[in-house]
Parts: structure tokens; sequence; C-alpha cells
């Protein structure tokens, strides 16, 4: 098995952050290898939302899935430890987190849109993404018509809730994928939407995805505008997990199957 070290315990990657900030004069951010500057010297700290399996999710107190995975190649080509926080997804989506300083990427299932892209600089896009519905086994939701009427629990401010509301269907707004699933389980609502790949561990619940609808969505990971040292270097790691057969090793073990098309990415337009 292949050993990851920037996957940080949630009380560690805390304690790392007090004494990042209150020791000597790097208290305030230093710059790290290759001229990146970063928020706390010597470490290079990523902003996610979970739950989002298998993007981002906790297990045995630690903060693990694809993204901080990926992310963590970044760190290890700075030559940093990286640091996970847990954040709401409107700070993430809104580039507020990386306004203020809370980290220095954000890495949480975002997908690239004109909207974000005009509040932070996105990277090359590293995955692929379409919306699933997902409903109580037995159920004869399969299809957007069928979801007329009906209430559909999106995860607010996603691409989710912006397709419930452009079909002009009944959306009820959750602040994460977990809320979202529990209120199909007390029958709260009547369906889920949300990206695809979240939503197959949930099958075994007593759920099942009966449709999925195309969107041309791709994720990227974000770093604040004009970032261009960090920004550069995600690009750089992205290409090189691509060219080396890490990316295909990750996916495999977070997705469950290897990648369609495991070629570089090309790079985007934001």
């Amino acid at each position: 098995m292949r050993t990851r070290t920037a996957l940080l315990p949630l009380a560690a990657s805390a304690a790392l952050l007090l004494a990042a900030c209150s020791s000597g004069d790097d208290s305030a951010g230093g710059d790290a290898t290759g001229g990146v500057e970063l928020v706390n010297a010597g470490q290079l700290t990523m902003c996610t939302n979970p739950p989002f399996e298998p993007f981002e999710y906790e297990d045995g107190g630690e903060i693990t899935g694809l993204d901080p995975a990926i992310v963590g190649e970044v760190a290890k080509d700075l030559g940093v430890e990286l640091n996970v926080k847990s954040s709401p997804f409107e700070g993430i989506q809104s580039g507020a987190d990386l306004d203020t300083g809370n980290c220095d990427i954000v890495a949480s299932g975002i997908s690239i849109t004109p909207e974000r892209a005009e509040k932070f600089d996105f990277s090359d896009p590293y995955f692929d993404a379409d919306l699933g519905l997902l409903v109580a086994e037995g159920s004869d939701l399969d299809s957007e018509a069928a979801l007329e009427g009906k209430s559909i629990a999106v995860q607010q401010a996603t691409t989710g809730d912006d397709w419930v509301q452009d079909k002009g269907l009944n959306g009820v707004q959750f602040e994460d994928l977990g809320l979202q699933i529990q209120a199909l389980k007390t029958g709260q609502v009547d369906a889920v939407v949300n990206d695809i790949a979240v939503l197959g561990p949930y099958i075994a619940d007593g759920f099942e995805v009966t449709a999925t609808f195309t969107t041309g969505d791709q994720y990227g990971f974000g770093v604040k505008k004009g970032n261009t040292a960090l920004l550069d270097q995600v690009n750089a790691t992205l290409e090189r997990i691509h060219s080396d057969g890490t990316y295909d090793e990750l996916y495999t073990e977070f997705i469950g199957s290897a990648p369609a098309d495991s070629a570089t990415p090309s790079p985007s337009d934001s």
C-alpha cells in the first residue's frame, strides 16, 4: 500500500496550524520552494467541504478522498505538508476563503463555471462530472419529467442547485450532501440531485440512482486571483500525475474503477 503523508488527522491539522501561527517571523505566511507564497509557512492549506465522498470525507478522524490526495501531490512537489481544513461550501465557491487567507487552495468537487472563474483562478480540469438522481428503491422517479411537482434536495450554491432552478423544479436547499441524504431518508424530500460520482456510496442504503443528467461539467481546484505561482504548480502537478500514473492510481482507489480517459487534461479557459 502506498503511503500518503499529506492526509492529516483533524486534531493534528489544528495543532500544526496553531504552531505555524505562533512561530516567529513566519506567522504572517512565507515563501515555499519555488517562490510560492503560502498562508502558513511550510504548509499548503486546503479548504474543503465534507461529506462529499469519494472526493472528501472523514474516516477515522481524518479528511481523506480524491481531492486531498491530489492536492497532497501538489504539497509534495512543493516540499511542504498538507493542512486540510473543513469549511462551508459557500465560502469555498465564492472565493471568500481564499480572499480572507483562510487557505491557499480550495478543493471540494468544484465545477468550473464562468461565475466562479470571476472570483478565483481555476486549475486545469481534473474530473468530468455529470448530475445523478438518487431516490428510494422502487421509486418511479427516473427522469426530469417525473420530477415535476416533487421536492428535490439540492446542495446550495452548486451546479445541481442551478440545474434544478433552471428546469423550474422544486428544489430544497441543504448545506451539504449529508443533509440531503438525511432529508431523503426521513421523507422530507422525494429525491436528491447531486454529482453522480458522490451518490454511489448511498446505493447500498436502500437508495438507487435512476437517472444521469449530462452537464459537461468539469472539476477544478481554485487559488486566489493572481496567484500564478501556485496555479502554475498545481497545473504542473496535474500534468505529472497524469504522465506517471499516479492519477490513475488515485482515481481507482477512490472512485472504484479506472478512469475512462487518462490523458493529460486540457487547460481550462479560466
